[in-house]
């Protein structure tokens, strides 16, 4: 299923990059640093960079509810075990008063 998407995806961006096969030459201006790559290429290369940082700051934007999602399980485990051992001690007080009615001498 995912195929379905990707594919015309694929397709878009491999044709984007044959039909710009000029030679451009990319600079970052305080190094004397150059990037000669065909146009299609480049843009591609420097989307996924974009992309990239973007995810980055995505998931690192979401530490907080990670963190606060652990705690809160954490917490619910707790009180499900408290939970747990209340309905024991019922059970067992249950048991008992059961017990003392039966034991008890008939008046």
């Amino acid at each position: 299923m995912r195929w379905l998407t990707l594919l015309p995806l694929i397709l878009l961006l491999s044709l984007f990059a044959l039909s710009n096969m000029e030679a451009v030459e990319l600079r970052l201006w305080p190094f004397d640093l150059a990037w000669v790559a065909p146009l299609g290429v480049a843009v591609l290369v420097l989307c996924a960079l974009a992309f990239l940082l973007g995810a980055f700051l995505a998931w690192t934007a979401n530490f907080g509810a990670r963190r606060r999602s652990r705690e809160v399980e954490t917490a619910a485990k707790l009180l499900d075990a408290e939970l747990a051992g209340m309905k024991q001690q019922e059970a067992e007080a249950q048991r008992a008063a059961n017990l003392g009615r039966l034991s008890a001498p008939v008046a």
